[in-house]
């Protein structure tokens, strides 16, 4: 409604989201905060935002072009970027802040904010554990995005999560950007215990199947089922 009110498109993009053009990143961020308060929630304490700025499509030799802003910035620059969106809006999960080959850049980033955020690595770690081994050893992050048909198989992401997990690694259980209604991911979720699932908006039925599947799963665990809510929260 507000992006109508606006005169802004309400089209979606693949992962079910609104995809207006020619916003900024504050823009778009402002938007999101007056929704979460038009709703009657309260940003910081029943809502938090989440961002996955997919840096590795902007960035490269630890330069960063954000176009849509007419600035280019160093890894330095980067993360000085994100403490400033960190201290304005309720943040406490950033993926992908940084590209793929910006490995001392993740350092600098997880050195400065891994105490107070979830620092996501997917396209850093692409759900292989000799990656992730890398991360845990450098002190790269502190989370891991699971996508099970990065690695190839069931066995190697389970694998995955439990040495994630082993070494006090946050596990975000993922969809992809051409989904379908299988709901595969929401069961790795909760036989995982990983706490949290990235599934995309409940906007079309490919997404929306994940979210229904979750509500049968707890339906059959009853009182068993444990909802991670703040628990996940640095």
């Amino acid at each position: 409604k507000i992006l109508e009110n606006e005169g802004h498109s309400t089209n979606v993009g693949f992962e079910g989201g609104f995809a207006p053009s020619n916003l900024s990143n504050k823009q778009v961020l402002d938007y999101i905060m007056k929704a979460i308060d038009n709703s009657g929630y309260i940003p910081g304490e029943d809502i938090y935002i989440a961002l996955d700025p997919a840096s590795s499509e902007f960035g490269e030799n630890s330069k960063y072009d954000l176009s849509k802003e007419k600035i280019e910035l160093t890894s330095e620059g980067m993360i000085e970027y994100y403490s400033k969106l960190i201290e304005e809006y309720p943040i406490y999960s950033i993926e992908d802040g940084l590209a793929e080959d910006d490995w001392e850049g993740w350092k600098l980033f997880t050195k400065k904010h891994g105490q107070n955020i979830q620092i996501v690595g997917d396209d850093l770690f692409v759900t292989q554990k000799k990656y992730l081994d890398i991360g845990i050893n450098e002190n790269s992050a502190n989370a891991i995005l699971i996508k099970f048909n990065q690695v190839g198989t069931i066995s190697e992401t389970i694998e995955t999560i439990k040495y994630a997990l082993k070494n006090n690694f946050n596990c975000v259980i993922s969809h992809r950007s051409g989904e379908t209604e299988d709901t595969t991911i929401a069961d790795l979720s909760v036989g995982t215990n990983s706490g949290q699932i990235k599934t995309g908006a409940p906007a079309r039925s490919d997404r929306v199947a994940k979210y229904n599947r979750l509500l049968r799963i707890e339906e059959k665990l009853k009182d068993k089922a444990i909802f991670a809510g703040k628990s996940i929260l640095f």
